[in-house]
């Protein structure tokens, strides 16, 4: 099963909010050996985000929507679900027996319309004040607000995904290697092989440099099932000895 993010809202585009979604998810999904493999960013325009969802509902992935599920005018999420799926909104039934119950004798048409969703969804319950979300085709819509969208997230993963969890342990090692010669384009060969030899495995380079541009050390592994990534690692190593490059284990 493979996963993706939409994290919705002008806030975080403009830089008036920072991102709370992003990391929070990738932990979420390593903790039960599940990974992300994409995530995009949008504005609150109901056009921009129908024609997203409209490719990724047939896509197979499994998405975290993040915003812009609110009542208030710059809320576009519904709406653009809708549009994309072809329906229209209505009430939910049990989005609106989970506002009565929070509200009781305070319910009013407002505070309903927060259950308001495209026709045919289901709810993502909502642990932190029983507002919910709702889900369809693989797509769990959540609000902006991290201390609800989080436990929201992981309901969806613990009761619809459980049986990926942990299916093909991965494990990630590296080398940081030191060195005139410890540089990408010096090794380019080296890298190609390994990915060449190894296309079950994700090969991946990370230079550093210090506070004054120097470069520092250049980290480079491969993530994968275990064996196969110590085999890989011990060919990278003795290669890296053989052109005298100073390296040590990433901790």
């Amino acid at each position: 099963m493979k996963f993706g993010a939409l994290i919705i809202g002008d806030e975080i585009i403009s830089g008036k909010r920072d991102d709370a979604h992003f990391k929070k998810l990738t932990q979420l999904l390593a903790a039960r050996g599940l990974r992300l493999s994409w995530a995009r960013y949008m504005g609150d325009d109901r056009s921009g985000i129908a024609k997203i969802l409209k490719n990724s509902f047939s896509s197979g992935y499994a998405v975290f929507c993040f915003g812009g599920i609110g009542n208030t005018p710059d809320d576009h999420t519904r709406q653009a679900a809708a549009e994309a799926l072809g329906v229209d909104l209505v009430l939910h039934p049990d989005a609106e027996r989970e506002i009565r119950g929070r509200f009781g004798a305070e319910t009013s048409e407002k505070r309903l319309s927060l259950g308001v969703f495209p026709r045919g969804v289901n709810i993502v319950p909502n642990p932190f004040n029983r507002i919910p979300g709702f889900y369809v085709h693989d797509h769990y819509f959540v609000p902006g607000f991290p201390q609800m969208a989080h436990p929201m997230v992981e309901w969806a993963l613990d009761h619809f995904y459980a049986r990926f969890f942990n299916q093909n342990p991965m494990v990630d090692k590296a080398l940081l290697l030191t060195g005139a010669d410890a540089y990408e384009s010096a090794l380019l060969d080296l890298m190609e092989h390994i990915v060449a030899e190894y296309p079950d495995l994700r090969l991946y380079s990370l230079p550093s440099i210090d506070a004054n541009g120097d470069r520092k050390h250049l980290e480079l592994g491969v993530e994968g099932a275990d064996s196969r990534v110590d085999q890989a690692m011990d060919e990278i190593r003795r290669a890296v000895e053989e052109r005298g490059i100073g390296w040590s284990w990433r901790d």
